[in-house]
């Protein structure tokens, strides 16, 4: 008997039949560039903070923890900055968590959540775990969002939730300011939920815009953000958000108690205080991924402009061939599932080299 055959003898909700579980390959071979995840790992500084901070609370392990996460907020206002202050913060176990309590506040049963893909691909099973009904909009065929669609697609489809996510994963682009206002406008007539996804925000270009500045007189935008990219926290689970108060009030109602560990908000505080060394390897990793993008240019290929820390390319007569063969070489990338397309994580100067070397001796350059 296989896992479907097991799973249907199970009293499982008819929704869920036939859907997959979230996950990436996870594959033993010496460089992973395939989830985005920062692969320089915590400088020294910071993890002796952390080891201290943690350290600190195991003496109060047998007490449950700050149930409102009080200090954490404070500190996660103050590093964002936009005027926000701690009753405009929330935080769970990882962005993936944050965006699951919006769905349960805000979604549910006969509601319904607009994505536009190729996006993130945890919006829909985010969506249908939660009982929301997922719709999928239309990007262009160089999969871009302009302001005029995106605001004509919410008015026809009247969604409670939009995720808008940037810089876009896979594509590594980053939206306009104007995209977000006029989504945020057009969601007016169905009192929408519109949440920017900014898991990747740290890595942008100068100048790209954040939509914390858009926050102020908008209580139905969420911005969403992580610490498991440019604080290289993905093994710590500690995603937040930055919004209105009345959306942290709305998230208390579907959180479950005391779900942030003294230990992830010990860790979460001290990395966030220990900023600048972690910070300044987001800017090493920028000068690798904008390597890759001259790289891949270089042999041809075709790479989409990266906000992120990772490059979307195409322009491959066989990418799986690519991906094979890098794989053997102990270089693991993601196949994202489009078309003549693959996705590669910037990783240190090193890992780097070494998936461009490989990658110039598959192409025959």
């Amino acid at each position: 008997m296989n896992q479907t055959e097991r799973l249907d003898r199970l009293p499982l909700r008819n929704d869920l039949r036939g859907l997959h579980p979230y996950g990436a390959p996870q594959l033993d071979v010496p460089i992973l560039l395939n989830v985005n995840e920062n692969t320089h790992g915590v400088p020294d500084d910071a993890r002796e903070a952390i080891l201290k901070a943690v350290d600190n609370v195991l003496v109060g392990l047998n007490r449950y923890p700050d149930r409102e996460f009080t200090e954490l907020r404070r500190a996660l206002a103050a590093y964002l900055g936009h005027g926000l202050a701690a009753e405009n913060i929330w935080a769970a176990n990882g962005s993936n968590e944050v965006l699951q309590q919006i769905l349960q506040a805000f979604g549910g049963p006969g509601r319904r959540a607009l994505g536009f893909p190729p996006t993130y691909s945890m919006y829909p099973l985010l969506a249908n775990g939660t009982g929301t009904e997922y719709v999928t909009g239309r990007r262009t065929e160089d999969f871009g969002l302009s302001a005029a669609s995106a605001a004509e697609q919410v008015r026809e489809l009247a969604p409670n939730i939009v995720f808008l996510c940037s810089p876009n994963n896979p594509t590594g682009t980053a939206l306009k300011a104007e995209v977000v206002e006029e989504v945020y406008e057009a969601g007016e007539a169905s009192q929408a939920i519109i949440i920017v996804d900014e898991a990747y925000a740290e890595f942008a270009h100068d100048g790209t815009p954040s939509a914390m500045a858009l926050l102020p007189g908008r209580e139905r935008l969420v911005v969403s953000r992580t610490m498991s990219k440019a604080f290289a926290l993905a093994g710590a689970r500690l995603g937040y958000l930055a919004a209105a108060p009345e959306i942290a009030d709305a998230l208390r109602l579907v959180r479950l108690p005391y779900h942030l560990s003294a230990i992830t908000q010990a860790t979460a505080v001290a990395a966030l205080r220990n900023s600048d060394s972690l910070l300044a390897n987001v800017e090493n990793i920028k000068i690798q991924r904008d390597r890759i993008v001259a790289g891949l240019s270089a042999f041809g290929l075709k790479p989409a402009p990266s906000d992120s820390n990772f490059v979307f390319f195409g322009g491959m007569e066989d990418p799986h061939a690519i991906w094979q063969g890098l794989l053997e070489a102990g270089v693991l990338i993601r196949d994202v599932g489009i078309p003549g397309h693959l996705r590669v994580t910037a990783g240190t100067e090193t890992e780097t080299s070494a998936f461009l070397d490989r990658l110039a001796v598959l192409l025959g350059r």
